[in-house]
């Protein structure tokens, strides 16, 4: 049943429960949120889907409220306000935010052995698992913003026949903790909505506060169609945001048709006592087994004054289809699959590390490097990377493909290494803005930094790589290293119709 307003009240009437019939006025000046908070709150209770009104501008206020959806969505074509410059009462609260209405399950696991397959767990549903080892620490970063690491830990999907779908990447001698939350059998779309926000003007000197003000998506099985961000009023005073969608803890998430603008780029003072820029994210997913992005795209993918539009964490399997972003960012790894397909990366690029197969098919990329492996992380994929069909226009002619730096003395809390073999089947590199004295990109610069080989955290490095049908603008052929040692070591298989020319 939906709602309607009759003498002040809402009265019951078949349909769809709308923002109106609580009270929301849709002008753009008044505070809808309470109103938007208990429409939703009524949707839920009477599982009825929710539809607003596609000509109103809603105003979401400065108050410490949270919509919770738990059913169908459609914003269409409707506006909604985000003001943050005046302050806000609680900056790093959502304003709405995706559940599931099913409880979680109670699980007991013991241990977890890396690549384990099966449990003898046999859950009533199909469930989300997140595991953690609180006693070791892994992904402890390096560089400007270094950390102490995040504790172990994963999520997985545990079937009712107690097979898993997302393998386990670690060993667990103990697991300290477990959460199991069912996956909805049902798919929740939340469609559609413009949004404009009004970036905030926080002063912090030193250190990060992220903003929330944003839609967070914890329920497995949802759908996120046609939601557009334009962001406004930035000055050069501000603080960063941690995604207008942030999906966490969650599985089989798919994102289509989603217009999230890049964020200004400010400077703050970071772990190490020095200035680093603060990364503000369109998209943020942490914790999520089978991500897929799917014809997303943004206004200005080559714009430098933006921050890259995307971060994730703890992923298993992300597909991106038919996109264009000015980054792909993956900071605290990815297992299993990782597909970019059909998409445009602009100036900030492919940045990520973890294991399984990377494969970047029918794509065009502008970043300084084709991929980057992030060294404030090591530097490592575990695993086979697959280039096929695609484009590289770096910024400069002499560019290095695979950008990746691990000098072997920092414990990253794994084993590190380069890919173990790295596949090029078609692919253009457009370096035509060399300089006097270019010979050519480099496959790899130095990814051992010149180090000697008795060193407490050895970076391995690849077994080889095979190329094929690889072109330059140039003409010139690529060269293996700087480091000669690195060019001796990893082999380089030329197929038919391709150089790689001498490894220097």
């Amino acid at each position: 049943m939906g709602l309607m307003v009759a003498a002040g009240r809402p009265v019951a009437v078949p349909g769809v429960v709308t923002y109106e019939a609580f009270g929301a006025v849709g002008d753009g000046v008044a505070d809808d949120l309470p109103a938007i908070c208990k429409a939703h709150a009524h949707a839920n209770e009477h599982d009825l889907p929710v539809r607003s009104d596609p000509a109103a501008t809603y105003h979401l206020g400065r108050r410490a409220l949270t919509a919770i959806i738990r059913t169908n969505t459609d914003w269409g074509a409707s506006k909604f306000i985000i003001d943050d410059s005046q302050g806000v009462d609680d900056h790093k609260r959502p304003l709405f935010e995706v559940r599931s209405s099913l409880k979680p399950v109670e699980l007991r696991i013991e241990r977890l052995a890396r690549g384990q397959e099966r449990l003898d767990v046999r859950p009533p549903v199909d469930c989300l698992v997140r595991v953690e080892n609180h006693n070791r620490s892994l992904f402890i970063r390096r560089g400007l913003n270094r950390n102490h690491g995040s504790a172990q830990r994963e999520v997985f999907i545990l079937r009712k026949d107690g097979s898993i779908t997302g393998g386990i990447d670690w060993d667990y001698d103990v697991v300290t903790s477990v959460t199991a939350q069912p996956i909805d059998p049902e798919q929740l779309v939340l469609r559609g909505g413009v949004f404009t926000q009004i970036a905030n003007r926080m002063r912090q000197e030193v250190g990060y506060n992220y903003w929330s003000r944003n839609i967070e998506i914890r329920r497995s099985n949802t759908l996120v169609d046609g939601i557009t961000l334009d962001i406004t009023g930035e000055t050069e005073v501000g603080h960063p945001y941690g995604g207008f969608l942030h999906i966490q803890g969650c599985a089989d998430i798919t994102l289509r048709n989603c217009v999230i603008d890049g964020r200004k780029t400010y400077q703050t003072i970071g772990s190490a006592g020095e200035p680093v820029s603060m990364g503000s994210y369109g998209y943020l997913a942490d914790e999520v087994v089978n991500f897929r992005m799917i014809r997303c795209r943004m206004h200005d993918i080559h714009d430098r004054s933006r921050w890259g539009v995307i971060g994730t964490n703890f992923m298993k399997n992300i597909l991106l289809e038919d996109c264009a972003l000015s980054r792909m960012d993956v900071h605290q790894g990815v297992s299993g699959t990782f597909v970019i397909r059909r998409t445009t990366l602009g100036h900030a690029g492919l940045n990520v590390i973890g294991r399984g197969q990377l494969v970047v098919e029918d794509s065009t990329l502008y970043g300084t490097n084709l991929v980057r492996f992030r060294e404030d992380y090591g530097s490592t994929w575990e695993g086979d990377v697959v280039i096929r069909n695609c484009r590289w226009i770096p910024p400069a002619a002499n560019a290095v493909m695979f950008g990746m730096n691990n000098d072997g003395t920092h414990d990253f809390g794994y084993p590190c290494s380069m890919p173990r073999v790295i596949r090029i089947g078609g692919l253009f590199v457009d370096d035509s803005k060399h300089r006097e004295g270019h010979h050519g990109i480099r496959l790899f610069k130095d990814p051992v930094a010149g180090s000697g080989s008795n060193l407490p955290f050895p970076y391995r490095l690849a077994e080889r790589v095979e190329v094929s049908g690889l072109m330059t603008a140039s003409g010139l052929p690529p060269r293996v290293s700087d480091n000669p040692e690195v060019a001796k070591a990893i082999k380089v298989v030329a197929m038919p119709g391709t150089s790689p020319g001498p490894g220097r």
